[in-house]
């Protein structure tokens, strides 16, 4: 993240903002209370975020994302199956925001206000895209949408069932998780089984165009 008096306040108004959120939702008014605990004036809030609690989604989730990606430099990744890379990579955000889950339930409902679709999408691809490029990810074909886009929903009913979960070390989410993964992998080793099918209907056609088009 960028050193400058910006980063620096916002920083400080995000580290107070989670409890304000937790009760009042992520409101200006939590907003409001996070900056004066963190002890601003008016103008300098401004400039950390001149659009007010919508400016900390954004600074909330890369938190998230960044504490993700430590934990992820930490282990052995290219020792480890491509489910478990993605299982360990959904588990350590969900682990990251967990002394702020009220308040990531808080930004959750937020973000479902319509008005509002366009951050929430940009922001969970944000997290699928540096999760596949942390797990070294080179695509660049439509693989490299289609592992993006399922893995934002793989995020997104993770975090669904996470705000449910009362069971010990959430527990229950992680079954969850691993069912979602195994539903997507079994969907992927089907789509394999169709591909030659498909390259053989593409073949037969090919040729039967070349008999009756020359």
């Amino acid at each position: 993240m960028p050193d400058t008096p910006s980063a620096r306040f916002r920083d400080r108004i995000l580290d107070a903002f989670p409890a304000h959120a937790a009760a009042q939702g992520w409101t200006e008014a939590a907003f409001r209370a996070a900056v004066a605990d963190a002890g601003l004036s008016e103008g300098e809030a401004k400039l950390a975020c001149p659009r007010g609690a919508f400016d900390l989604f954004d600074a909330f989730a890369a938190r998230a994302d960044e504490a993700m990606l430590a934990g992820l430099a930490e282990l052995d990744l290219p020792a480890m199956r491509i489910r478990d890379k993605v299982r360990a990579a959904v588990q350590l955000r969900l682990e990251a925001q967990a002394p702020y889950k009220e308040a990531a339930r808080a930004m959750t409902r937020a973000l479902s206000n319509p008005l509002r679709a366009p951050e929430a999408a940009r922001l969970v691809w944000r997290t699928a895209d540096r999760i596949w490029r942390a797990l070294g990810d080179a695509s660049t074909d439509e693989n490299f949408y289609t592992k993006r886009a399922t893995l934002s929903g793989v995020l997104a009913s993770t975090y669904t069932r996470w705000f449910s979960d009362d069971s010990p070390d959430h527990e229950a989410t992680w079954a969850f998780l691993d069912a979602r993964i195994e539903n997507v992998m079994q969907f992927e080793k089907f789509k394999a089984r169709l591909k030659p099918i498909g390259e053989a209907a593409e073949s037969a056609v090919g040729v039967a165009a070349r008999f009756r088009y020359r």
